[in-house]
């Protein structure tokens, strides 16, 4: 735990204070740690006045589709799912290093629109306090539609927003990130519904095989498989190891690889220290 629990509990006070003068809001909900949290407690200070907004796409994975209605059906939230489509964003499939920007004012636009059709007032998001110690070019485009970020605003980090969701019940409190699935792709690299859809197949053949961590890093004909630097030995063991193998194959792809260091978010990032921080692209 990142602070006391007194700590902890005045920051969830706080961060029902921000809510409680709002006449209504609607959350940009992807159903993760995060967005989860935001969405609870706006709930539970706001009730009906709350709207949970989901945008779904190919780039999304199918268990953060689940996950979303999942938990905005257990918070007893009212929830909007718009489908929208990130490839149709102009520039956004050649996957330039701003693509998260694009995505985030794509996402934003939506929820602007849909929130002067239905009267809400507010528009929320889940960026957190850890987040801004990285360039996140999603800011940005939140700064652009008047997003605001109440984790933020209660000076919430990643480590206290997972216990306060354990304290509140959430089940997303010990959730994995997951980030969407243009990520694991190299940036330049064209993203295609076909490429789109091996990287989640191919995360799913890891997943079933009890890995719970696990990225497939689309590098053309070539597979790059991450996992925890805990779980590489077993990765590695012969009939895993052929198994994951002859799995990948099956979806397309040439050589399968394995990344010896291991897991580690943003790793196709590295090597781009030498570009201009204004378009040095988020960790994902």
């Amino acid at each position: 735990m990142s602070g006391t629990h007194a700590d902890l509990s005045s920051k969830l006070d706080r961060l029902r204070g921000i809510f409680a003068p709002m006449r209504s809001v609607m959350v940009a909900f992807s159903g993760g740690v995060d967005s989860t949290f935001v969405l609870r407690v706006a709930h539970d200070v706001l009730g009906a006045r709350t709207l949970a907004l989901t945008t779904t796409s190919p780039t999304m994975p199918d268990d953060d589709r689940r996950s979303a209605l999942e938990m905005a059906r257990m918070i007893g939230a009212r929830h909007l799912v718009v489908d929208s489509n990130e490839l149709d964003v102009p520039g956004y499939a050649e996957n330039p290093l701003n693509r998260c920007y694009l995505c985030k004012h794509n996402l934003f636009t939506v929820c602007e629109a849909k929130a002067a059709e239905l009267a809400i007032e507010e528009i929320v998001d889940g960026l957190n306090l850890d987040d801004l110690h990285d360039y996140r070019p999603g800011i940005k485009a939140a700064g652009e539609k008047r997003v605001r970020h109440p984790l933020v605003e209660a000076e919430l980090t990643k480590s206290e927003i997972r216990e306060l969701s354990r304290t509140l019940g959430l089940p997303t409190w010990d959730r994995p990130a997951s980030p969407c699935l243009s990520s694991r792709f190299p940036y330049g690299t064209r993203i295609t519904l076909g490429g789109l859809e091996q990287v989640e197949r191919g995360e799913k053949v890891l997943h079933a095989m009890g890995f719970r961590v696990a990225r497939v890093r689309h590098h053309g004909e070539i597979a790059r498989l991450e996992v925890e630097q805990r779980e590489l030995a077993r990765l590695l063991e012969p009939a895993t190891r052929a198994s994951v193998d002859r799995e990948l194959r099956k979806l397309g792809f040439r050589f399968v690889t394995v990344d010896l260091k291991g897991f580690r978010s943003g790793s196709l990032n590295e090597g781009l220290a030498g570009a201009d921080s204004a378009d040095s692209p988020g960790a994902r």
